[in-house]
């Protein structure tokens, strides 16, 4: 059975910190959390250290029982992901290249394996 609710939502912000700390680790700058438009939400907004501004859809599991994280990110979640990288530039004026990346976060027993995926196409 799926996750649902208060639990749902704690695992959730939970992957959104795991990546949050790997990308400054890799040296990024994690500029949002939760970035929201009319168009939808983007869970982190980064800048890589080329300066590039990196969109980031975060997907968390706490097991494969539903595929790894990352196959959650279906063609229409990638399109959705495009159009907010437009809203993005839009409403954030000179903010020079934006990329969209997807971080799996997966929680197997007591580590944490981290995928990374840079440039969704």
């Amino acid at each position: 059975m799926a996750l649902r609710g208060p639990g749902r939502r704690a695992v959730g912000e939970w992957g959104e910190g795991q990546a949050a700390a790997y990308l400054t680790a890799l040296g990024w700058e994690v500029l949002q959390r939760n970035w929201r438009c009319s168009a939808g939400e983007v869970d982190l907004v980064a800048r890589d250290p080329g300066g590039t501004v990196v969109l980031v859809e975060v997907k968390t599991r706490s097991g494969l029982g539903y595929g790894t994280p990352l196959e959650a990110i279906t063609w229409a979640k990638q399109t959705k992901l495009r159009e907010l990288a437009i809203h993005y530039r839009r409403s954030h004026a000179g903010v020079g290249r934006v990329r969209v990346d997807a971080i799996g976060v997966l929680r197997d027993g007591q580590s944490v394996r981290i995928s990374h995926v840079r440039a969704l196409s």
